[in-house]
């Protein structure tokens, strides 16, 4: 499980540069969970519509990443790096094998993108630079719709 408080202090020293960079990271990763998490859900036959979320998901951070690739390139005339791991993406797609654990992964999803949230929250009070600011009050809102649609898909569960 990675240590949020260690990556939470480590994003909290990083320039505008590198911390966009973590951000295309983290998406990148986040599209590639969401992407095997709709595969996984699918191949148990579970309900479309959670399908249909996890498709989204990761379509959502592929696009994100894409723009924001597209911007560091401009703006720095090179590829984005980051060695920091992402905070929103947990290693569950391993226990994810019967559709009768689809709430407990649904609900370390949520917790992750919670987490997430959370800490970019932290980060954005934390930092003295208001473009780093608006950067961490934009991943915390991402995060927060991420919840959100889990969320609903949660609560349909319960249905």
């Amino acid at each position: 499980m990675i240590d949020v408080d260690e990556v939470i202090e480590r994003l909290s020293k990083l320039s505008y540069e590198e911390a966009l960079a973590y951000w295309i990271k983290s998406e990148r990763e986040e599209a590639e969970f969401y992407r095997q998490l709709a595969e996984r859900a699918k191949n148990l036959g579970l309900p479309e519509s959670l399908v249909e979320t996890f498709k989204r998901l990761s379509k959502d951070s592929e696009k994100h990443a894409k723009e924001l690739t597209r911007l560091f390139r401009e703006s720095y005339s090179k590829e984005p790096e980051s060695d920091i791991p992402p905070i929103e993406v947990l290693s569950v797609l391993e226990e994810f094998e019967r559709a009768d654990q689809l709430e407990e992964v649904l609900k370390a999803a949520m917790d992750s993108e919670l987490i997430a949230m959370n800490a970019y929250r932290t980060l954005a009070e934390r930092v003295k630079d208001p473009k780093l600011r608006e950067l961490y009050l934009k991943l915390s809102e991402v995060e927060r719709t991420h919840y959100e649609a889990l969320k609903r898909e949660y609560e349909k569960l319960g249905d």
